[in-house]
């Protein structure tokens, strides 16, 4: 059966190292017959949440922005896939930024496959630690019926396009053809 895949980069790099093991996942799962739309985070205009809280009790946010689109297509997706480098540690500002502004429709946001994409410099799986973290904080404590179904850690990547000669693009692509 096919399935809505729904891909979230936020590289500030296209073809950067996390960006193109995106793609690597997207042909996969594209070959298996999925319906999948990948966004490029930084091609949108997302706001910072404001913390105002009128979307607690209207399920909209008030800022005007792209935002809207992207929680749409969260909501109606079977699989997301969240994908960012890694800075200092932990995931860059535009996909913090996005999961921020998640608030107003959350909770819709239930039942969902989630696979997370990670590339960094660094070598070490233990340094993307607190990126997982803050992955995991906003798909197990926020979202009902979540699951983690995979995480691609691209290690050992610091300039754009590295990570091709990596065998994690094979990882990627095997990820996204059984997603």
């Amino acid at each position: 059966m096919s399935k809505k895949i729904l891909v979230l980069s936020a590289s500030f790099r296209k073809h950067g190292n996390s960006d193109i093991l995106c793609d690597q996942f997207v042909k996969g799962a594209r070959e298996a017959g999925n319906d999948v739309e990948k966004i490029y985070v930084n091609d949108k205009k997302i706001n910072y949440c404001r913390g105002c809280g009128v979307c607690n009790t209207t399920h909209k946010c008030i800022q005007k922005d792209d935002m809207r689109e992207i929680l749409d297509k969260m909501v109606a997706a079977d699989v997301i896939v969240m994908a960012t480098p890694v800075y200092f540690y932990s995931m860059n500002g535009q996909m913090k930024t996005l999961i921020d502004r998640t608030v107003p429709r959350y909770q819709e946001i239930s039942g969902k496959d989630f696979y997370f994409i990670v590339a960094a410099a660094d070598d070490s799986h233990a340094n993307m630690r607190r990126t997982l973290e803050g992955f995991r904080g906003f798909t197990e404590d926020c979202l009902e019926g979540a699951r983690e179904k995979g995480i691609i850690y691209g290690t050992g990547a610091w300039q754009a396009g590295e990570i091709e000669t990596s065998p994690v693009m094979q990882e990627a692509y095997e990820m996204g053809r059984s997603a």
